[in-house]
């Protein structure tokens, strides 16, 4: 008789400097089974330490915090060579900290009041590496946050985008428009594999690391 598979567990990491946060989080999140509570720290400043010693899949990320907040430890975490995946967790959904961690490799945000059941959705998103941000929620985010440019941003994207062939410009603005590979797949008329293949491509070639990333170069340059 052959046992059944073990389910995959993925990794958690709590950052987040009120106590009665870390604890909501830890307590709704210790009863799933597939999710794991590897750690909870209180500042960003702990948290390279505790990345490397308890080498979480995914980190929720407070992106206030009294000493090196969410957006500093964000950018330091993805230059790691092997980062974990970052979810925001923020009180504003429109504040510019949010936006500045999801240029510098966050996967998505979560507001704070955000139902559990939506919560443990996100973080299995996460560490399936895909985006948690929807097409609505980056336009909005664009739309209600300056980050006091004077149109160098979007001059600077469309000159990233150049650098991609007809196809893969294609493949990313469809991924701006929040299609899945699947849907990708059938709008342009190309395998699955084949979409996979364009969009780890994108990546290279753009120097970024994930979906939402891509998404808001698109965006930036005015492409959606």
């Amino acid at each position: 008789m052959t046992s059944d598979p073990q389910p995959v567990v993925t990794r958690v990491l709590i950052v987040d400097d009120d106590a009665l946060v870390r604890a909501g989080l830890s307590m709704m999140l210790a009863g799933v089974p597939d999710l794991e509570i590897v750690g909870e720290a209180a500042d960003g400043a702990d948290v390279p330490a505790m990345v490397e010693s308890a080498r979480p899949d995914v980190v929720l990320m407070d992106i206030r915090m009294p000493k090196v907040d969410g957006l500093a430890a964000t950018e330091t975490l993805r230059r790691r060579t092997d980062p974990p995946e970052i979810v925001i967790l923020t009180t504003f959904d429109t504040d510019d900290h949010v936006l500045r961690a999801l240029r510098a490799g966050a996967t998505g945000f979560l507001l704070k009041d955000t139902p559990p059941a939506d919560i443990v959705a996100a973080v299995r998103r996460a560490a399936a590496g895909e985006p948690i941000l929807s097409p609505s929620v980056t336009r909005q985010l664009i739309a209600h946050v300056s980050d006091g440019d004077d149109g160098g941003r979007s001059r600077q994207a469309r000159g990233q985008l150049a650098d991609l062939s007809e196809r893969e410009l294609e493949v990313a603005v469809a991924i701006a428009h929040g299609k899945s590979n699947a849907e990708i797949s059938t709008e342009l008329y190309m395998s699955v594999a084949t979409v996979k293949a364009h969009v780890s491509r994108v990546l290279t070639k753009l120097g970024l690391n994930n979906r939402v990333q891509i998404a808001l170069l698109v965006h930036d340059a005015g492409l959606v």
